[in-house]
């Protein structure tokens, strides 16, 4: 099936890692881990806020996940053993089920259902993921202070992103900009699972990723402002394959 013309794009904003709470019921599990739930290892420092912005200056509403992924990671599959992490690893299966239906479920849900009420009205999503990297993992500095990951696999999903990473060149031409770094576009992640459901001309998915060494620094909200700034431009300005298209 086509995109019948002139439908447009619609943004999807998401963020799964934009907080560290633990349900009351399962606190306990997590007696003397504030420290590494208050790390990166707990939340992505920076996304949350990030998103919010986004969200308010281009109008649209946000999908986020608050719990903290050590309780249950938002951004993997189920059947993928990284979903439970140390202190939720050994709970009982049936226990499991239950925090995936209650906790897990629903964020993957509301964004199947967004999605999905976008393309049957014709029109192309642009899922914008916020995410956020620790400056340095097991002694490695990552030199990038904006990432995009996607699948290279998408041709539409890599025309957008070089785009996007020469609209922000245009706007903030010091910042370090890499696609498909520190991580891989195509592991598994809510991108990847949705990426599943609809056909690159139906879906875009992008995870926007955040040095967190940016969040605590007093450039911050112009970076904010200024990559919402540069998300509007690039779905204003129509890119070379939607013009040739009738």
């Amino acid at each position: 099936m086509t995109r019948r013309a002139n439908a447009g794009d619609v943004l999807l904003l998401t963020c799964e890692h934009g907080g560290n709470r633990i349900p009351r019921g399962y606190a306990s599990l997590f007696r003397g881990a504030g420290a590494v739930l208050a790390s990166h290892r707990g939340w992505d420092p920076g996304a949350l806020q990030l998103a919010r912005r986004l969200a308010r200056q281009l109008r649209r509403p946000l999908l986020a996940v608050t719990w903290s992924r050590l309780f249950v990671e938002a951004n993997r599959a189920p059947s993928n053993p990284r979903i439970w992490s140390s202190y939720t690893r050994q709970l009982p299966r049936v226990e499991r089920l239950r925090i995936l239906e209650r906790w897990w479920r629903p964020h993957r849900q509301a964004v199947e259902r967004a999605a999905a009420t976008a393309v049957a009205r014709g029109q192309r999503v642009v899922h914008i993921a916020v995410h956020s990297f620790t400056p340095e993992l097991d002694g490695e500095v990552r030199n990038a202070d904006v990432a995009f990951l996607y699948d290279s696999r998408r041709r539409e999903e890599a025309e957008l992103c070089r785009r996007w990473e020469s609209i922000l060149h245009e706007r903030l031409p010091t910042l370090r900009v890499r696609r498909n770094y520190p991580y891989r576009g195509n592991s598994d992640g809510l991108t990847t699972w949705m990426r599943r459901l609809h056909p690159p001309s139906r879906y875009l998915g992008v995870e926007l990723e955040i040095n967190q060494a940016l969040v605590a620094a007093a450039g911050w909200p112009r970076l904010q402002t200024g990559i919402a700034a540069s998300l509007h431009e690039l779905l204003a300005r129509p890119s070379p394959q939607d013009r040739s298209r009738p």
